[in-house]
């Protein structure tokens, strides 16, 4: 995991969204537990109630569900609401390219253009 310290994010909002995108990608799967607070404070060097924060933002996402005595554990993931997490994951970052590409003083069709490069060169791998 890794973490920013200038990047103006809280650290433990770092935290959740690396392990929310392990949950949305599969990467974490339903029933696995994650690290414990405690075990993964110590690793981050950070502090337990950070680690907890993280946690405890997962569990009101619905993501994870804590247990007394063993931790938080990855919920089942409704199909749907995955695909509408991704979805909302991919707006943000293109509503961030088009910020970037007004900055950068670009118009649609060049900004469009570079989507298109990008996504071609995505096809190239699923030969």
């Amino acid at each position: 995991m890794k973490l920013l310290q200038n990047s103006g994010v809280p650290i433990y909002q770092q935290i959740a969204e690396q392990l929310k995108a392990d949950i949305l990608s599969g990467k974490l799967r339903e029933g696995e537990y994650l690290p414990s607070i405690r075990g993964l404070a110590k690793d981050l060097r950070i502090s337990v109630i950070t680690t907890m924060k993280a946690y405890e933002q997962l569990a009101e996402e619905g993501l994870v569900t804590a247990v007394q005595g063993k931790g938080f554990y990855v919920n089942a993931q409704n199909s749907e609401m995955l695909k509408e997490q991704h979805l909302r994951r991919v707006e943000e970052a293109l509503m961030e390219a088009v910020s970037a590409a007004r900055i950068a003083g670009m118009t649609g069709q060049e900004l469009q253009e570079i989507l298109r490069t990008l996504l071609d060169m995505g096809d190239e791998g699923e030969d």
